[in-house]
C-alpha cells in the first residue's frame, strides 16, 4: 500500500487556504456563528467518511455510527476536563476519543460482523440505543458527565476550526490511500459480492473488521472535535436518529466516493443551517418532511448518487505510463528474405 499525498500543489494551496480561515476567525471577519457552522461541515465530512469506508468500501450496512461519535465525543471531553485544553493535552484526547470508538468497534464487531444486510444493521442499531442509555445513566460511574442533563464545562481549544480542517485533509488522504491500495480493492470486492470474494481468498471477515474498526474510529474522531466545538454533549445528541445524518450523506454522495461524500457533506450542513435562516419558525419544521422528499426524487432520478463511484481528478491515482515497446528493427535482402 503507497501511503502518498496526491497533489502536493493542491495540498499546499489548502493548507493555506485553512490557515486564512482561520485568521479571519481570530479577527472576527467571520461571525462566531459561520465559524461554528464551517467547523462543523469538517466535523461531519470526517464522521462520513467513516460512514463511508464501512458502507461505502465495504458494503456492511451499519446504523449505529452516532454511538461511536458519542464515545469519542464523552472520552475526549473528559480527558480535557482533567487535563486542560492545551495543544499537545487536546491532540491526546482526539486520540483517545477514536482509538476508545475504534477499540469498542473491534470487540462490537468480534460477534456481529459475520451478519450481513439488514441483519447487521439491526445489531448495529441496537448497539447505538445501549450507548445512549449508558450514556444517560453515565453519572451514576463518572458524576462529571452529568448522565440525562448533559455534559457542561467543556473548554474550547485555540483554533478549534484549523484542528478540525486539518484533520480533514488527514481523513481523506487516508481514506484516497485506502480506496486505491490491494486492502482497498478486497473491500470494494466484498462490497459486490462477499461470496465470490471469499472464493477468490479474500479474509472476508478480517477486512470487514478493519473497515468497521477505521470507520468508526473516524466517527471517534469527529466526536472529540464536536465536544470541544459546541462545548456541551447530551445522551440526544448521539441517538440512532444522529446515525442517518452520515448514512444521508454517503448515499447522496455516492457509495464509495470519497469526492461524492466530501461535497454532499458540507452541501448537507450547507443547506441545514441556510433553511435555518430563510425560513421562518413555524416552516422550519417542516425542512424533515422536505429533506425525505428530496432523498426519494434523488434515488428516483439518480440512485447511484451525485458522484457515483468516480473521483476528482486529484483523488485519483496516477496511471502508470506504460513504456513504449521497442521498434523491431528488421532487414530485408533484395531476393525479400530476413538475413
Amino acid at each position: 500500500m503507497k501511503w502518498k499525498v496526491p497533489s502536493w500543489g493542491l495540498l499546499v494551496i489548502l493548507l493555506a487556504a485553512g490557515a486564512v480561515l482561520q485568521l479571519a476567525i481570530h479577527l472576527e471577519v467571520i461571525n462566531a456563528y459561520w465559524a461554528l457552522v464551517v467547523t462543523y461541515m469538517c466535523i461531519a465530512v470526517i464522521s462520513s467518511l467513516g460512514l463511508g469506508i464501512i458502507y461505502g468500501f465495504s458494503g456492511q450496512f451499519a446504523l449505529g455510527h452516532a454511538a461511536f461519535m458519542g464515545l469519542g465525543a464523552y472520552t475526549a471531553a473528559l480527558i480535557t476536563r482533567y487535563m486542560g485544553v492545551a495543544p499537545w493535552t487536546f491532540a491526546i484526547a482526539l486520540v483517545g476519543g477514536a482509538l476508545l470508538a475504534g477499540g469498542v468497534a473491534w470487540l462490537v464487531g468480534l460477534p456481529i460482523l459475520r451478519l450481513r444486510s439488514d441483519y447487521l444493521g439491526i445489531a448495529t442499531l441496537g448497539f447505538g440505543i445501549i450507548v445512549r442509555v449508558l450514556f444517560e445513566n453515565s453519572d451514576k460511574v463518572i458524576p462529571v458527565t452529568a448522565g440525562a442533563r448533559g455534559m457542561t464545562g467543556i473548554e474550547q481549544p485555540d483554533f478549534v476550526f484549523l484542528w478540525a480542517f486539518l484533520l480533514l485533509l488527514g481523513a481523506i488522504i487516508v481514506a484516497r490511500n485506502l480506496r486505491f491500495s490491494s486492502p482497498g480493492r478486497a473491500l470494494l470486492s466484498i462490497r459486490e459480492d462477499e461470496t465470490a470474494a471469499n472464493l477468490m481468498g479474500v479474509d472476508v471477515v478480517r477486512y470487514k473488521t478493519i473497515a468497521f474498526v477505521l470507520g468508526c474510529s473516524y466517527a471517534g474522531l469527529a466526536g472529540g472535535l464536536y465536544a470541544h466545538t459546541f462545548l456541551f454533549l447530551h445522551p440526544s445528541n448521539f441517538d440512532f436518529i444522529k446515525s442517518f445524518d452520515p448514512l444521508l450523506i454517503v448515499v447522496l454522495g455516492g457509495l464509495g466516493s470519497i469526492t461524492g461524500t466530501v461535497v454532499a457533506g458540507t452541501a448537507w450542513v450547507a443547506v441545514l443551517e441556510g433553511l435555518r435562516l430563510v425560513l421562518p419558525g413555524e416552516v422550519l419544521e417542516w425542512r424533515y418532511v422536505i429533506y425525505p422528499v428530496l432523498l426519494i426524487a434523488m434515488m428516483l432520478t439518480r440512485p447511484q448518487g451525485l458522484f457515483g463511484t468516480s473521483e476528482a481528478a486529484i483523488l485519483r491515482p496516477r496511471e502508470a505510463e506504460a513504456p513504449a515497446a521497442p521498434a523491431l528493427a528488421t532487414e530485408v535482402t533484395a531476393d525479400g528474405t530476413h538475413p
